[in-house]
């Protein structure tokens, strides 16, 4: 039988990634990064334009942010000096939002909260993969869906992932008396509630206070402030408010099962442990679309967010996309996400997955090599670059942070120095420190 889940449980877990920027004034940005900032500009192939044409590619509508039309209107010219313009490359794409049609059946609504709605059409309804963060942005998108499409009704929803993005809004889609009367099938990989519950519940006072750093959320949209986010805007359309998390009715337990429903044949491979601790690819064999969940979006994924998570294993990441490469690699013809713009052709279909396993492969053997060879933390991450081929396939890839993370599951994040192990706090340190130099910060800290 479907539980549910404490209507506080899923307003925090929205909380943790809903956005509501400060309307503070914005303050002068820092001058430092500028010459970085110049450098980054005559190292990537910022002339190309593909990605820009993927993103508008099936463009049906959009509806206007009633709350504010031009908060993204910053993004218009070129990047200020300030700005890192791979950031700012990304923020332009990411700014695209309405409904796009990827293929025949296949449609997406992007830009209406931070992760992306896939509505797949069936014989008699709609197959929903991902919610959205909230019930009201759940509901401006199907809106928008139902304004250009025939309206049908939801026959089935699926989790790709156990991240509140992508299934926060359930309730503005389907209800829990459908889902447990069996009248709506809601799917999700292994392990899903047991994953919500120990990222969002456990440590989760402490996750959402470092989660106003990872998501920028006391900062002012705009060039001096919140630029993006990397994987999506920050903030969810629609009306505010958060709604109950729905059980799964059924569960994907074996690493590849398949289903058919409402006359659509879907197959999905489990991804345990890799961008979540639940998480799954799904293909549509009929359509050659390839949904890779949040395994291979346009970037180089955290490994472990500034908020905390579980540690996120690139090598099993890596062998997941190889897997899929393998199983889907010769049928697809369109990959999506359930982050960003989809890629159209099988070469590049290929291609994606193969750079997207070959960086999360190459961050995590190199750092293991090195860490073997003596290397601490900080060395590794000066001396590891991109490999050639690939410097320009993800170019918001940082690669340095990643390799930190890598370490974790092999050896202690600790040298094992007594000075580390016996280390002091914060007060104590401030007090010890010589009265001449830090009496005013130690008085502060007491």
């Amino acid at each position: 039988m479907a539980r549910k889940v404490p209507l506080h449980l899923a307003c925090f877990i929205a909380i943790t990634t809903i956005v509501h920027p400060a309307q503070s004034q914005q303050t002068k940005p820092a001058e430092p990064n500028v010459a970085a900032n110049r450098a980054v500009r005559s190292q990537l192939p910022f002339s190309d334009r593909q990605d820009f044409e993927d993103a508008t590619r099936g463009f049906i509508a959009t509806t206007p942010d009633p709350g504010n039309p031009d908060r993204w209107a910053f993004l218009e010219h070129e990047a200020p000096p300030t700005v890192n313009p791979s950031l700012w490359r990304q923020a332009q794409l990411n700014a695209t939002n309405g409904l796009f049609k990827v293929t025949d059946g296949v449609f997406q609504v992007r830009g209406f909260s931070q992760a992306n709605m896939t509505i797949v059409e069936g014989m008699t309804g709609l197959i929903v993969i991902d919610t959205l963060t909230t019930p009201g942005a759940a509901r401006e998108a199907l809106d928008l869906y139902f304004a250009h499409r025939p309206r049908k009704p939801v026959v089935a929803v699926i989790y790709s992932h156990s991240h509140p993005d992508h299934y926060g809004g359930v309730s503005g889609v389907v209800s829990q008396a459908e889902v447990v009367a069996g009248k709506i099938k809601l799917i999700a990989p292994a392990g899903f509630l047991e994953a919500v519950v120990g990222e969002a519940v456990m440590g989760g006072n402490a996750k959402a206070r470092r989660g106003q750093y990872q998501f920028g959320m006391p900062l002012p949209i705009g060039e001096g402030g919140n630029v993006d986010e990397g994987l999506g805007k920050n903030d969810s359309r629609g009306a505010s408010g958060f709604g109950s998390i729905i059980a799964p009715n059924d569960t994907i337990q074996q690493p590849m099962e398949t289903r058919t429903i409402d006359g659509v044949a879907f197959t999905f491979q489990l991804a345990l442990d890799s961008e979540a601790p639940s998480e799954m690819l799904i293909y549509l064999p009929q359509s050659h679309v390839l949904d890779v969940a949040e395994d291979a979006t346009h970037t180089l994924h955290n490994l472990l967010p500034f908020r905390g998570s579980v540690v996120r294993d690139a090598n099993r990441w890596s062998q997941y996309l190889n897997g899929a490469l393998e199983q889907f690699g010769a049928d697809a013809q369109v990959i999506i996400a359930q982050h960003h713009w989809p890629v159209w052709g099988n070469e590049r279909v290929r291609a994606r997955l193969a750079n997207q396993r070959d960086l999360y492969k190459y961050v995590h053997d190199q750092t293991i090599r090195m860490m073997n060879q003596g290397l601490g933390p900080t060395e590794i991450a000066e001396a590891l670059a991109m490999p050639p081929g690939l410097e320009n396939d993800c170019p918001r890839a940082d690669i340095t942070a990643r390799s930190r993370i890598i370490q974790r599951p092999y050896i202690s994040a600790m040298s094992a120095g007594t000075t580390e192990i016996l280390r002091l706090s914060i007060v104590c340190r401030a007090s010890k420190r010589p009265k001449n130099i830090s009496s005013t910060w130690a008085d502060r800290l007491r």
